[in-house]
Parts: C-alpha cells; structure tokens; sequence
C-alpha cells in the first residue's frame, strides 16, 4: 500500500503538471483538475508512444518526464486544485484513498495480465515498439495505449504496475469535484480490476466521466471527442463512444467538423502503431490489408479466429458443433450457457430492451444517442466475438445515464461501503467463493490477504525457463507453466510453439536486434524436428 501511495503521490502531480503544459500551449479551457489531469494523461500516452519507435521507454525517459511534470506542477501551483477537491471532505477523500489502495495491493488474478499485460509492458520499456511483433507471439500485437503509458513510469515511479489504482484516486478526485456521487457506485465493482494494469478499468473510468460531461452540458466537442478516441485507443471495443461524441457534438452542439481533427490525428496514430506491431489496422482483425511484410501468418491469424468464438461460446461446445449451429442455436446457446456467463448474457439483454423502453419513455435525443451508439457496439462485438467481458462496460452506461442525479450522497455512499465490504470478502476469503463460483474460472486465481501489501502490493514471481535456437532466432520458453510473465524477452508461449509447429512456420529475426522486428519464415524439415523436441523436452520436465 505504501509503494502504490509513492506511485500515486508522483504520477498525479505529473499527470496535472503535463494537464495544464497541454492547455497553456494549446489555449485549452478546462474547469477542474481532473479533466486536466486526464488530458495530462492522454498527452504523455502520446509522446511516449512517438517515442517508443525510436527507443525503449526505460529509465532514462522516465526520469525527464517525471521531473519535468513535476516541476510543471509546482510552476503551474497545481497542488492549490488538489488541495481545494479536499476541503471540506478531507476524511472522506482519505479514507476512499486507503480502500483504493488496499484493493490494489492484492495479487493480480486476471489471466491477461500474465498472458499479456506484463510481457507487452517489458517489451515497450526494454525495446520500445518492435515492428511485426506479432509474429513472436499474436498476443503482443495488442499493445495498447494504456500498456504504453504503463511502461513508461514502470522503471521505479510504478514497478509495480499498480497504474490502475492511481486511475481510481484520480477518479475519485473527479467524483468530489464535480459532486457527482453517483459514480461511488461504480467503485467496488471496478476494484476487481485494480492489481493489474487492464485496460478495462481506465476506459469505464474515463467512459463515465465523459458521459456526465455530457449530461451536464459540457459542449467542449474538441475535447470530448478527442478523449472519445483516447478511450477507443486504449481498447478498440468502446467504438460507440467516438460514435456518440460525434453524433453529440454534430446534433446536439452543432459543432463545425473542425472539431474532430485532434481526435482523428490520434485515431492515425492509433493505427499506424497498429500497423507496425501487428501489420493490420485494428487488433486482431484482418481488414485493410496493405500487404506488409511483417503481418502474422493467416494460418495462425485464422486460429486465433476460431478461438475467439470458442470463447463467445467459453469452450463449451467444440468448432465443428459451432459450425453446424442454425442461426437460432447461436442465439439460444450463447443466451443460455451453463454458468455464470449465460446469466451475464440474459442479463445484458434484458438491459438493453429496459434501457431501449427507457430511451422511448424518456423522448430525450441525447438519450437515444447514446442508445443508438451502443446499440452499434454491440452488433460489431456480437460479429466478431461476443465475449462478455467485451460489452461489461455497457451495464455502467445504462445504470449510470437511468439513475443519473437520482440518487443521492448518502445513498451512493451506503451502497459503496456495503459493496465495498463485499468484495473485501471476495479478495480475503477466495476459498469460499471458489467453491461456489466455480464457472467464474478467475476465482481460481485469487489469493488472500498478506500482511506484507501494507508496504509493497503482492506479485508472483516464476522465473522458470529454457533458452533454444531455431533459425536465427535466441528464444526463452517458459517452463511448467503456459505464461511468460516473467520469462526474459524474447519469450514465446508453449502454446504459440506448438501451433507454429502446426502452421510449419516459425518466427525469425528480420535484422541483427529485436528493434528490427520480426517475421515468419517456413520451416525445414530438420527445424521441425528440433522444435517437436523443444515441446517433447517441456512435457517430460512438467511430468
């Protein structure tokens, strides 16, 4: 808890101090801190992004940007904002701080953030962006801008990776500035998502406050759709809110098009950095193809694929029963899985046509724009891959604009605290849910409280593997275990060497460093001999 209270007493001030550089130089009028410091945010993701082509997002890109928002922050006299969120409500500021904190400092249990989030965040502060990383492992090609940001303050500000709990202090700083204590609600929920860096969390965060800035009449359509497209960056499922903020500001404000030219120069970025570590504009999908060189293998891309609707289905049924489904048995069978998903889905569909009744009764335009917009969402994820934790975000957009400025302080207040209370359950007993969750398969991963989170938050720690050789390429491979979390780059998954076995590929080496990038080349037939002993040897160690 004390290492994420370092973290957090740096990094805000940071992010404010680049918030207010961002608006004096660009003559931006923002009222309150918080939207500052998001903008603060937005604009570092950005220059750390431009240069993470050139160079790795070590220590010594850190250093100069802490020290320099720092300084910004004092210049700009920034902690006067801070200081003025808290009067009055100092106690309560506190202790929402300390939950925050002590949320956050339990071990991650989100199976994406040993798959993913860590491997992607030691890639960009090691190396920086490596074109056609995707060819090392598919995963990578999602490096997402909150990765980036991510791995940026990773070398000492937060080697934790705890940034997620600093975007709730930063949100509760937003909740008592615009006394919008409905968002109070939301906090417990999103608790489960504090001990790593996923990006679930900062785009409901960041979704949230972009709507009550609509709701309240904020008609600064520049900035609203240029966060709108920072949301979409962070994760490309929250498509409907560049929908919405455009439709907003063009129906609603009557904004002229000018307004969304930041947003759309960050939307370029967004797929040029697609384009070099993943060869195509949108992860994962294969549309636009240019034709570059270093795009994935359409063997392993087409796997992917079919994993991804095994997962809609979460791996209850196998790809030829799903092939042979009528449209009907794909409706009523991804309704009605067997566990604690199916309840999510008639869940999710029974919000959609109350909220639909709600949009009808109500006779609002913005209300059925943001129904509309949604609406859109989900049809683009139901093609796709109709996860649920694709469309969660969709359950706090309802809620909120149903119940928004409905109720009241106290009564956000008490449903925090007995939510709260809940959920403490859930991460300090694990066991009993566990047996009674047991199609929740994240409840497999959780582990309880240890005394030692009131210092430093609890990691896992492997670091177990083997280096190999095929080709050109030094590899390291995890070993008893199918992440490589902690497996020293360049790592590849167990399960990608078996499926490039399969494919008859295997990825290369495109120069004489990982900054060259990577490819895929065809395998001979003595390179595949030496990678089914590589699998071979890794079966007979885990026996």
């Amino acid at each position: 808890m004390l290492s994420i209270l370092f973290s957090t007493l740096i990094l805000i001030p940071v992010f404010l101090g680049f918030g207010k550089i961002t608006c004096s130089l660009f003559q931006i009028e923002l009222e309150g801190i918080s939207l500052r410091i998001i903008l603060g945010m937005l604009s570092i993701s950005i220059l750390f992004c431009l240069l993470a082509f050139f160079v790795s997002l070590n220590i010594f890109v850190e250093v100069p940007f802490v020290v320099f928002g720092l300084g910004a922050f004092f210049y700009f006299r920034g902690y006067r904002g801070i200081l003025g969120v808290m009067a009055g409500n100092r106690i309560l500021f506190l202790s929402l701080m300390a939950i925050i904190l002590f949320f956050g400092s339990f071990y991650p249990f989100i199976l994406d953030h040993f798959g993913y989030y860590v491997p992607v965040i030691s890639w960009i502060s090691k190396v920086g962006l490596v074109k056609g990383i995707s060819n090392l492992d598919l995963l990578l090609g999602q490096m997402s801008f909150w990765h980036i940001l991510q791995a940026g303050f990773s070398s000492f500000t937060d080697s934790f990776l705890r940034l997620n709990s600093i975007t709730l202090v930063i949100f509760v700083i937003y909740i008592f500035e615009r006394r919008s204590w409905i968002h109070l609600a939301f906090l417990p929920i999103l608790f489960l998502f504090s001990q790593s860096p996923s990006p679930d969390l900062p785009v409901i965060v960041f979704s949230l406050i972009l709507l009550n800035e609509i709701l309240m009449g904020n008609r600064n359509s520049t900035m609203l759709f240029l966060i709108s497209v920072f949301i979409f960056s962070i994760k490309p499922t929250m498509i409907w809110l560049p929908v919405f903020s455009f439709l907003y500001s063009l129906f609603i404000v009557n904004s002229r098009l000018k307004f969304i030219l930041p947003g759309t120069t960050l939307l370029f970025l967004f797929f040029f950095k697609n384009i070099w570590v993943f060869g195509f504009p949108i992860f994962p999908l294969q549309f636009l193809d240019f034709g570059f060189g270093w795009k994935p293998n359409d063997i392993i891309l087409g796997k992917s694929a079919d994993m991804a609707i095994l997962k809609t289905y979460d791996l209850q049924y196998s790809l030829e029963e799903i092939r042979r489904f009528s449209l009907m048995d794909y409706v009523n069978n991804w309704l009605f899985l067997a566990g604690i998903k199916g309840i999510i889905h008639v869940l999710l569909i029974l919000s959609l046509a109350l909220f639909l009744v709600y949009a009808a009764l109500k006779k609002s335009k913005l209300v059925w724009l943001i129904f509309i917009s949604i609406l859109l969402k989900m049809i683009v994820v139901l093609w796709f891959s109709a996860q649920y934790r694709f469309f969660i975000d969709v359950f706090f957009v309802i809620f909120f604009v149903v119940f928004w400025q409905r109720i009241s302080r106290f009564r956000s207040l008490m449903l925090f605290f007995i939510l709260s209370f809940m959920v403490g359950l859930f991460f300090c007993v694990p066991k009993y849910f566990q047996s009674r969750l047991a199609s929740f398969k994240m409840t497999g991963f959780l582990r309880g409280f240890v005394f030692t989170q009131f210092i430093s938050p609890s990691v896992y720690a492997w670091k177990k593997y083997d280096d190999y050789q095929i080709g050109n390429l030094k590899f390291n491979m995890v070993n008893s275990y199918p992440f490589s979390f902690d497996t020293p780059i360049p790592a590849i998954s167990p399960s990608f060497v078996q499926e490039y076995l399969d494919a008859g590929i295997f990825p290369q080496m495109k120069g004489s460093n990982l900054r060259d990038g990577f490819i895929w080349k065809k395998i001979t037939p003595s390179e595949r001999v030496d990678i089914q002993k590589i699998l071979d040897l890794r079966e007979h160690l885990e026996r």
